[in-house]
């Protein structure tokens, strides 16, 4: 075996168990979200990001703490003032440099829903934002349940609808059971419309599961910035090394 093809078969082995481990969780990231539509989400859009704390802060506050975050670090990413974040997104009382909290106690919580609102620091991390995007669209009413609510993304949810005035009312058309089988959710219907249109709702979901993903790695904005410079490091590393490499090999060859 010549001295190459020992090179390449070193090195090969290394580059494919990389590209097959990359493949493997991209396929296993698109089965955890399979089927659902793609949220559309994009951090760096600082104006939907502002539009979407604005939603999360007069929705969703009042129950879901952001125990990761402090008002702070919002103002900074999201190029916002001290003043236009203490008097338009802090309704808790809490100081500027503090984390965000909700007024809500927990004993309270869990007798009024059957357990604590969880906090939604790492949520879209946790389920991914088309999951997120998708849940917040698909709330019906429900009398059966003790909210009144119902949802087809996570059914039997506790949580109530925060979002209805905005949205309005869905209700569901179900599937014909057979015998011995659950009823299934055919389709939703928008019964009663809300403040906005379908495709401004839309939008507003879109702009506050984006406001989550980038609560859940707010470091991502500084990191998506380095790349750049990651990547035209190692494109001269690569020509460095390439050049050496012929400069120590040129009386080998």
């Amino acid at each position: 075996m010549t001295k190459r093809q020992l090179l390449m078969k070193r090195y090969i082995f290394p580059v494919a168990l990389v590209l097959s481990l990359i493949v493997g969780s991209m396929s296993v990231q698109a089965s955890e979200e399979g089927g659902l539509p793609p949220a559309g989400t994009n951090v760096h859009d600082q104006a939907s990001l502002q539009r979407g704390a604005r939603l999360y802060f007069n929705y969703c506050v009042g129950c879901h703490s952001l125990k990761y975050m402090r008002y702070e670090r919002i103002a900074a990413d999201l190029g916002l003032s001290e003043q236009e974040v203490m008097q338009n997104l802090n309704f808790t009382g809490a100081k500027f440099g503090e984390t965000v909290v909700s007024h809500m106690p927990e004993a309270s919580a869990e007798a009024w829903f059957g357990k604590a609102p969880p906090d939604l620091s790492l949520e879209v991390r946790a389920k991914g934002a088309d999951w997120v995007n998708a849940y917040l669209n698909s709330f019906y009413l429900d009398p059966s349940r003790p909210v009144g609510w119902n949802n087809t993304v996570f059914p039997n949810a506790s949580m109530p609808f925060p979002l209805w005035e905005l949205q309005g009312l869905q209700t569901a058309e179900m599937k014909p059971a057979k015998p011995g089988e659950d009823p299934q959710v055919e389709k939703l219907v928008l019964s009663h419309p809300g403040k906005l249109t379908p495709a401004q709702f839309q939008q507003a979901t879109r702009d506050l599961t984006s406001f989550l993903e980038y609560a859940s790695e707010p470091a991502a904005l500084e990191r998506h910035a380095y790349g750049v410079w990651v990547l035209l490091f190692l494109a001269f590393f690569t020509l460095l090394a390439y050049m050496l490499k012929k400069e120590y090999w040129k009386d080998v060859h």
